[in-house]
């Protein structure tokens, strides 16, 4: 397997989890200014591993 596809994939894999994490957060939250900065920061850097993830192991070419 190729390098940049088991670092996309451990990329989607963070991002999923940054992701699920902040709906977890989102589901607990009494609408303080810190839970709305936690769900902020962790909301987008999930969206970006997400993404970036995604992206690479679409983009990186199958070589046998």
């Amino acid at each position: 397997m190729n390098l940049k596809r088991i670092f996309g994939a451990l990329l989607t894999l963070l991002g999923i989890g940054g992701l699920i994490y902040t709906a977890v957060i989102f589901a607990g939250t009494t609408g303080g200014t810190t839970d709305i900065k936690s769900l902020v920061i962790y909301g987008i850097l999930g969206l970006v591993f997400f993404l970036s993830g995604i992206s690479l192991v679409r983009t990186t070419k199958d070589e046998s």
